[in-house]
């Protein structure tokens, strides 16, 4: 069974949390669409449904990407070699500060 997709009120709920995190208040724009006339600044239900647009196209395709293995991996392991850790061009900075 395929997993349904998340409604408009379920992302309100994501996107508000994450800006929150951030300290970011979308309680501070303009209610509506039209911007506002003094700032310029977009409608809160603009700013909602772009957000919604980019975590429904982009998110999804992000959070698939694998790194490319060698030709000759096997496929079931290609997977689990894309989590590996990047090489450091200079371990030793990134070490010492963990000792």
């Amino acid at each position: 069974m395929a997993p349904t997709p998340p409604t408009d009120a379920e992302l309100n709920v994501l996107i508000r949390a994450r800006l929150a995190a951030l300290g970011i208040d979308l309680d501070q724009l303009s209610p509506g669409t039209t911007p506002d006339p003094e700032t310029g600044s977009p409608g809160r239900d603009s700013v909602l449904a772009s957000l919604r647009s980019f975590v429904r196209g982009t998110v999804a395709g992000l959070a698939a990407y694998q790194l490319p293995a060698a030709g000759n991996t096997d496929p079931r392991l290609a997977a689990a070699l894309s989590q590996q850790r990047v090489p450091i061009l200079y371990p030793a900075t990134s070490t010492e500060w963990r000792k």
